[in-house]
């Protein structure tokens, strides 16, 4: 048993120590667009590029007014706003009419209203893609309707983009969390995704690292073109990373960056919000094969409870790798909170955030393998569809 800890403690030590070594070095390499630098206009040679700012909206009567009003109030000369009612059975349409027909908002703002979902196509990918076929943008900006976003949020990203001559920027929102089980699954979740994603090696054209994030992703419209459009995502439930894992394959210039409170988003309202949201996603994730599910359950419950569990469990010495795991994930947390609204003391929650999130992976799985498929906003979607459509 003592050699058996001291190999398992020294897995996770390694796979542990190395990330958080690896994301100390390449975090600082990732820009941010609060920084005095990009408090100016975008340098373009044909002057200010016309962005067009596309938002789908299914049932989003509480969030879409004031999400348009912001955006509304861009301190951006040239844009435009097209919004998407998605067969709301809410206010959603009314809302946007009532906003669209404000003189602040003529001509500013237009409304398009789907009835009908066409076969083969996910609701928020049509919408999309309905959308940027009406748009007259160089730059398409893809957003959500409860997006917050601050006046000078587009300025900002669109001077680093011609700056460093980006065809895709993504900009990570501000994650707005009120009660404890948000701080503490959304700490998880952040968690992970510097586990399992390096953003810092996102601009470097020799990785494969990709990015996207539904809040804000900005691209170039011949590069939209030039990968298929939407059309190519039409059955992606992960339309946002997608994107970014399409763009970055065909060889175009991606960036992420931060940018503080610039957009903001209450991603979800306690710890069960989380798990419904990531219910959809997850099974998607790992493309919809259950021995991926199942392994992946083991090596996230293996990757984060092992440590905790090895330092009380191990004798001696054999407990210092399992420390140094210990250790490296709560630096990990240590980190986050400079950049996000978590305290580093969610670390203690760490464990029970795990069996939650293995929980939800499981989850994920079953409900969609028992509706043979997900239903997303009142709309079933069939699993032999949704593999079809992969990218």
């Amino acid at each position: 048993m003592h050699y058996f800890h001291w190999i398992v403690g020294t897995v996770l030590a390694v796979a542990w120590f190395s990330r958080i070594v690896d994301a100390a070095l390449g975090m600082p390499k990732v820009a941010d667009i609060c920084c005095g630098e990009w408090d100016r206009n975008p340098v373009s040679p044909s002057g200010n590029p016309r962005v067009s700012i596309i938002v789908p909206a299914r049932n989003e009567e509480e969030s879409i007014e004031q999400a348009l009003t912001q955006l509304l109030a861009l301190d951006y000369d040239n844009y435009e706003i097209v919004a998407v009612n998605d067969r709301s059975t809410d206010r959603t349409g009314e809302i946007m009419e009532n906003l669209a027909a404000e003189s602040s908002a003529r001509g500013q703002l237009r409304v398009i209203h789907h009835h009908e979902l066409p076969k083969g196509w996910l609701g928020k990918t049509h919408a999309m893609w309905t959308a940027t076929n009406q748009a007259a943008g160089d730059w398409l900006l893809f957003t959500d309707a409860d997006v917050m976003f601050k006046p000078e949020s587009l300025r900002r990203a669109l001077a680093y983009a011609e700056a460093e001559r980006a065809d895709h920027v993504v900009l990570f929102p501000r994650m707005i969390m009120k009660r404890a089980g948000e701080y503490m699954t959304i700490a998880f979740f952040q968690t992970m995704f510097v586990f399992g994603h390096r953003p810092w090696k996102v601009a470097d054209p020799k990785t494969r690292d990709h990015m996207g994030v539904g809040a804000f992703n900005l691209v170039r419209r011949t590069v939209y073109e030039a990968v298929g459009t939407y059309e190519a995502l039409r059955m992606e439930v992960l339309d946002d990373m997608k994107l970014g894992k399409v763009v970055k394959n065909a060889g175009f210039a991606q960036r992420n960056v931060f940018g503080e409170d610039l957009i903001s988003i209450r991603w979800a309202r306690g710890a069960m919000g989380v798990v419904n949201n990531l219910t959809k996603n997850f099974f998607a994730v790992l493309s919809f094969q259950w021995w991926r599910t199942l392994i992946s359950a083991f090596g996230l419950a293996f990757l984060n409870l092992m440590p905790f569990f090895g330092v009380g469990l191990a004798q001696g010495w054999a407990r210092l790798p399992y420390a140094v795991a210990l250790l490296s994930i709560f630096l990990i947390y240590l980190g986050m909170s400079w950049r996000s609204a978590v305290p580093p003391y969610y670390f203690f929650l760490h464990p029970i955030s795990t069996v939650l999130f293995v929980y939800t992976l499981l989850r994920s799985m079953f409900v969609t393998l028992w509706n043979d498929g997900i239903v997303w906003r009142g709309t079933k979607y069939p699993l032999e569809e949704l593999r079809k459509g992969m990218v």
